[in-house]
């Protein structure tokens, strides 16, 4: 077996053995599921610190709501947002903290802050200086693919292959990645960000051709939009639609979940690592 390993100072994950879970917290006042609920930098502290209770191996912290339509927000005010809270907490959690972000400015300060993984939903392409931002503080990286911007990116998506341009998209950044200096990579094909319902199913179901191999491969479906059409339901009433979709993301091939609800679906993920294929010993 080919081990997919993640090092952060003292911390080993190793991707190949179990499905790993990224918890998401967003201090933002309009992301699309829990917009406005931990604004405050107490509360959003007190919920990383129950996410990471819940079994979290890693905290993804976002200061700018990227779903369909939404308008970019000044670097200063999504710095406002997020490096309070993560100064505050990596002195109370011990898992590794990632950024959302693709501002190279925000990425800076919440790296300066204690974050050490850049999560960009551009994949290195919005912001010239991103880059060598993640180069020069030797941050980990997430590329993921969108087609478009935030504001647009729903408007009508059209693909010829969708899964072979994501997998070319993600192997080219994350070529582009590595022959800077950047020593570890995520990639994310983009559930939900510039594609439509059939779009989303079929990276799903083809999760590993749609991903360059040797890298960790992240999916987040959480309560996403394609949830809601397949089952007709509201963002707050798509907890069994997204267990659904992790538990089938792992068997395709996921190597880390990012989720809203940690504490079910490390649960499905447990029960969905038990039921994998399991390669021959040699």
């Amino acid at each position: 077996m080919n081990r997919l390993l993640l090092r952060f100072g003292n911390r080993t994950y190793d991707c190949s053995s179990r499905t790993h879970v990224m918890g998401i917290l967003n201090v933002t006042p309009d992301s699309f599921s829990d917009g406005g609920r931990y604004l405050d930098p107490d509360l959003a502290v007190a919920r990383g610190e129950q996410l990471a209770a819940e079994g979290a191996d890693f905290l993804d912290i976002g200061g700018e709501s990227t779903r369909p339509g939404s308008e970019p927000l000044p670097q200063a005010d999504e710095i406002r947002r997020v490096v309070p809270v993560i100064e505050k907490l990596i002195r109370r959690i011990d898992i590794p903290i990632s950024i959302d972000t693709y501002k190279s400015g925000v990425a800076k300060a919440a790296l300066d802050a204690g974050a050490i993984i850049v999560n960009d939903i551009s994949g290195l392409t919005f912001d010239p200086a991103m880059l060598e931002t993640v180069v020069q503080k030797k941050a980990t990286v997430v590329l993921m693919h969108m087609a478009g911007t935030p504001k647009t990116m729903q408007e009508n998506p059209a693909y010829l292959n969708v899964v072979n341009e994501v997998r070319d998209y993600l192997a080219h950044q994350a070529e582009r990645a590595q022959s800077a200096g950047i020593k570890q990579i995520i990639v994310d094909p983009g559930i939900g960000f510039g594609k439509n319902l059939d779009h989303n199913l079929d990276l799903m179901r083809n999760l590993k051709s749609a991903s360059p191999a040797g890298f960790p491969i992240l999916v987040g479906p959480s309560r996403k939009s394609f949830i809601g059409k397949i089952l007709n339901l509201t963002v707050d009433e798509r907890l069994e639609g997204t267990a659904a979709a992790v538990a089938a993301c792992i068997l395709r091939g996921a190597h880390i979940i990012r989720v809203h609800d940690v504490k079910e679906m490390r649960r499905v993920a447990l029960v969905a690592d038990a039921l994998k294929d399991r390669e021959p010993a040699v």
